[in-house]
């Protein structure tokens, strides 16, 4: 009987607790553009990785090998 004296109140403070975390994402507008995030997933807006190296179709001449040995 003793330990609902003590569990009561801890679950009754723990649901305060995750009441007031509700209402401050509420507040806080994490629940307004449901739709967007979940579109948002399907673009890629990365852009691509440029190659600071020239390709070989640039003009330069590589020896068959692909290594450069000077």
């Amino acid at each position: 009987m003793t330990s609902l004296l003590w569990l009561i109140p801890a679950a009754l403070f723990l649901g305060a607790i995750g009441l007031i975390g509700f209402f401050w994402t509420m507040r806080s507008g994490q629940y307004d553009d449901l739709q967007g995030a979940a579109e948002r997933i399907l673009f890629d807006d990365d852009k691509p990785i440029v190659d600071d190296e020239p390709d070989e179709a640039d003009g330069e001449d590589k020896p068959a090998g692909g290594s450069d040995q000077s």
